[in-house]
């Protein structure tokens, strides 16, 4: 148990690492103090371009591959590899762990993103088939409604659902799965209540049903 505590704490702390904020630190800029407030890599791009966006990706999926496909196999100093531990439980614990280090960042006072792009990243080790239908279903919803959020909620109901398909005996990521889905709608709460309002953003470039 001493084995998943640490190397849970560890996938934590690397999800704590926000890619907006190192990328911010070289820029000389803070984006949750720009746009909507937060520190995701939609943000990043809609107030500071697609260069500093990509690098904000490229860490916030990079720490949950480091978290969920290097940590759980890596001996650590006086923590010896448990054998009573199961290696896909440690792996979606792991990656629970660093979706939430991304939302509620220790290193940045708890101000992060919506943990979409570090759920990506843990979703491409722990079953990388089922991206197809995680992009399928986001670009899908986007293409039609033009809501950025609303693709990310349903993209991740879509890894569940595969896991139930294609993979009935996972229950550790069938259950990681539900997890992440109810997560991610609680962090999408606010796009919930602008849609609702009729005043959220759309990604107009993406939106084909958009009035002409």
């Amino acid at each position: 148990m001493l084995e998943l505590g640490i190397k849970t704490l560890i996938a934590y702390l690397l999800g704590s690492v926000l890619g907006s904020q190192v990328m911010g630190r070289l820029r000389g800029v803070d984006i949750r103090e720009q746009g909507s407030g937060n520190a995701g890599g939609t943000n990043a791009l809609r107030t500071q371009g697609w260069r500093f966006a990509l690098g904000v990706v490229v860490i916030d999926v990079g720490k949950a591959l480091l978290a969920v496909g290097v940590l759980p196999g890596l001996g650590l100093p006086g923590v010896d590899i448990d054998p009573a531990v199961d290696r896909g439980w440690l792996a979606v614990a792991c990656a629970a762990a660093a979706v939430v280090g991304h939302v509620y960042p220790v290193w940045y006072e708890f101000r992060g993103g919506k943990g979409a792009a570090t759920l990506i990243g843990a979703v491409a080790v722990l079953a990388p088939a089922a991206l197809v239908p995680v992009f399928v279903v986001w670009l899908a919803c986007v293409m039609f409604t033009g809501y950025v959020g609303l693709g990310t909620m349903l993209a991740t109901l879509a890894l569940p659902a595969w896991v139930a398909i294609a993979q009935p005996g996972n229950t550790a990521l069938l259950l990681f799965g539900l997890a992440m889905a109810a997560f991610i709608a609680y962090t999408h709460r606010s796009n919930i209540a602008r849609m609702r309002a009729g005043n959220e953003n759309r990604a107009h470039r993406l939106w084909l049903l958009r009035p002409r």
